[in-house]
């Protein structure tokens, strides 16, 4: 069975664009797909889902972009979370802080608080995230804390620990390439590209992932 489900949520703009849109409403139309596709693995009981939604690379966008998807983050993010907590689901946020402004640091934290408890499917965002980066900040602790780097020292330093491997990376758009998600942690994951933009996925696409993962044969190099 799946324990964690990651997901590279791309195309928003393009899907925007090609909708006769501003950039920004395609970013809008992506939250409201994470919250459908949010049920959809809490329905199917997905231990873990990752969504990759803002990297540290996207900063070098136009500076309107960035901030709406900013300001959209700072709206959203309490009222998803006490959604998520009347419905068992757990929050975490991976990531860095820096940029980000103090308001929307703190209110990633209160969110995180607010579903501490909740012991359903656990939904996390990476965001101002890089995986080149968590590797790095993971060594850097292991050298502090431990005295040495190992990969059972970085492993327990990495952002939220907890977080299990990813069994399978699903990129939308039609790209073939990972950007630097969860490079540690999809070291032997599966990988499903769609031609679909994020903004056209649907609940349903859920279902159709799960079996397209037991079809894999997954042999972790033995």
């Amino acid at each position: 069975m799946m324990q964690h489900l990651g997901i590279i949520a791309d195309g928003n703009r393009r899907w925007a664009k090609e909708n006769g849109l501003p950039k920004i409403e395609g970013h809008t139309r992506g939250l409201k797909v994470i919250e459908e596709l949010v049920e959809a693995s809490a329905k199917a009981e997905i231990p873990y889902v990752t969504f990759y939604v803002f990297s540290t690379e996207n900063w070098g966008r136009e500076e309107s972009e960035v901030s709406h998807i900013m300001k959209l983050a700072e709206t959203m993010i309490s009222k998803m979370a006490k959604k998520m907590a009347k419905n068992n689901i757990r929050l975490l946020i991976l990531g860095s802080r820096e940029k980000v402004s103090p308001t929307l640091v703190s209110l990633a934290e209160e969110a995180e608080k607010i579903t501490a408890d909740c012991t359903g499917t656990t939904v996390c965002f990476c965001f101002n995230y890089g995986g080149e980066q968590e590797i790095a900040d993971a060594a850097n602790k292991a050298l502090e804390a431990d005295g040495k780097i190992t990969t059972e020292t970085i492993r327990k330093h990495l952002y939220k620990p907890e977080v299990p491997n990813v069994d399978m990376v699903v990129r939308t758009s039609g790209e073939e390439r990972i950007s630097g998600f969860m490079l540690w942690r999809s070291a032997y994951a599966e990988f499903l590209f769609l031609k679909k933009y994020f903004p056209e996925m649907t609940g349903d696409d859920i279902e159709m992932i799960l079996k397209e993962y037991d079809k894999r044969n997954r042999r972790f190099g033995k």
